[in-house]
């Protein structure tokens, strides 16, 4: 569980990347969270877009994809998810 400050420090990280997934029509699958536990276990930081043709709305799109990589939601801005997962072999983000 991420504090407060360690969130804060996660969302200015975040605010000069762009989204490297995108949730459509057909919302999250298993494909997609095999995809981006891969992106995170690289990256540790990442945007996924959710687009307007999707069935689901972004809490649940933002839980599946947390419950599914075992990562922490750090935000939700517009239709944008920020996660973040602590890489076990790339660490390059060092939590304050």
């Amino acid at each position: 569980m991420l504090t407060g400050k360690q969130k804060r420090f996660l969302r200015s990280k975040a605010h000069h990347l762009k989204p490297i997934f995108q949730v459509g029509k057909v919302g999250v699958n298993e494909n997609m969270i095999v995809q981006v536990n891969e992106a995170l276990e690289k990256r540790e930081l990442i945007k996924v877009s959710i687009l307007q043709n999707c069935m689901d709305d972004k809490e649940t799109v933002s839980e599946e994809l947390q419950a599914g990589t075992n990562s922490e939601i750090v935000q939700i801005i517009g239709n944008n998810i920020v996660l973040y997962k602590e890489s076990e072999e790339n660490k390059q983000i060092e939590l304050p």
